[in-house]
């Protein structure tokens, strides 16, 4: 356990989440975002989905001043890149081609979820800059004595982005697709932004799966029975077999999740004439955003994907006035049916400077690739052209640039 008295703060490094009272954890936490939630984390190390033998070891940063907590950074120590979806085996491979060690890494991450988001709690927000300064000082000197390669952030919000581009580490530019809610009154609503030829087009995708007689229900939390959780493991872990790999979670951390967070789920589930399920898609929601995170099927249906993953998920978001839909990532296909290509970022401190200079050149070169893709992705949106200027509206950027825990309050 490392500490550091820079800034006047303290940073302490502890090897488990229960090592942290949730009341203390909860008393930080001032948004609604599930996956930082104390009972998400810990139910992920309970139920050893994040465990050593996975190659993540918990490494959870605890922030004080004066013997006042203020602080808490979910961070791990990880020897692999599994399970983190900003892939930089490209760079891992470069340090073992020079005969370096890439691993251990330190990340600040939510493990297995790839939802831009906040990455640390504060007692005041006015306080972030301090703590993330204080926070990367402890690490940078703790690589120095104990050979950790880097310090990685994955998918932080921009308003704490700007704190780590202060500081200098290297900013990283990924793409994803999100829905926005143009306060529309119902799916019909929605539709007619659209041109009339992409209109017609979801219309027969959802109109194919009503064709196959599959009946789609949308079910909260406590609403799902332990048998439809058994259900929606054995086809999410069918999905994964499909692709030659075993899913990250286990059936014991769903049904964790589902008796402590049941208020920030909504499952999909499709059936055939005979009630059986058939497909099924996993969703988290909290106040303002809806996201689709596992998904699996027993066979192909026709267009039951878009509705299980999409169609669905834009419908629940308008009937609760939700902002966004982040349904998860990669997916070109989401353009045409309403999805906006989005920049997401991470931010990485690469200790060595000679990689760091290599990775920054890198970057610069990804980025504008990423971006003339986003430009090209955007002349394929399905909106007409007089709804553009709305779809683009203040209030859609808002809803991206904001800091989640000060709603309403744009960032730049």
């Amino acid at each position: 356990m490392g500490q550091s008295q820079g800034l006047s703060l303290k940073v302490e490094f502890l090897r488990s989440i229960s090592d942290i009272k949730k009341s203390d954890w909860d008393s930080l936490q001032k948004n609604e975002y599930p996956f930082l939630k104390y009972d998400f984390l810990s139910c992920l190390e309970i139920n050893r989905c994040v465990s050593p033998e996975k190659g993540w070891y918990p490494f959870h940063a605890v922030i004080t001043e004066n013997e006042t907590l203020i602080g808490l950074m979910p961070i791990y120590l990880k020897t692999n890149s599994q399970g983190e979806f900003v892939f930089d085996w490209s760079w891992a491979d470069a340090y073992y081609r020079n005969g370096l060690d890439y691993y251990p890494k330190i990340i600040n991450s939510i493990p297995f979820t790839p939802a831009t988001g906040p990455r640390i709690l504060c007692k005041e927000v006015s306080q972030k800059g301090k703590i993330i300064e204080a926070v990367a000082r402890k690490i940078q000197d703790l690589s120095l004595s104990s050979n950790f390669s880097s310090f990685h952030v994955l998918l932080p919000n921009l308003k704490e982005l700007k704190h780590y581009m202060d500081l200098g580490f290297s900013i990283r530019t990924s793409n994803s697709y999100h829905w926005f809610n143009n306060d529309y009154e119902s799916f019909e609503d929605f539709l007619n932004e659209l041109t009339s030829r992409q209109r017609k087009n979801i219309r027969k995708e959802r109109e194919k799966v009503s064709r196959q007689n599959i009946k789609t229900y949308r079910l909260i939390g406590r609403e799902i029975k332990k048998e439809e959780w058994e259900d929606f493991y054995k086809l999410y872990q069918t999905t994964y077999y499909r692709r030659g790999m075993e899913g990250y979670l286990n059936l014991d951390f769903f049904l964790d999740i589902a008796n402590k967070i049941p208020d920030n789920i909504m499952m999909v589930t499709a059936r055939d004439l005979e009630g059986r399920l058939i497909a099924s898609a996993l969703n988290f929601f909290d106040d303002r955003v809806l996201y689709g995170r596992y998904w699996g099927t027993s066979e192909s249906y026709d267009s039951l994907h878009f509705e299980v993953c999409y169609y669905q998920g834009i419908e629940f978001c308008i009937e609760n006035s939700l902002e966004r839909f982040d349904p998860g990532v990669q997916g070109q296909h989401k353009i045409k049916r309403g999805f906006l290509p989005i920049e997401t970022y991470s931010a990485h401190l690469i200790h060595d400077n000679r990689f760091k200079l290599a990775i920054d050149n890198f970057l610069e070169e990804e980025r504008e690739h990423i971006r003339s893709f986003n430009d090209q992705c955007k002349e394929q949106l399905p909106f007409k052209k007089e709804n553009m200027q709305s779809i683009y509206s203040r209030k859609v950027v808002y809803a991206l640039l904001e800091d989640s825990s000060q709603k309403g309050n744009p960032v730049f």
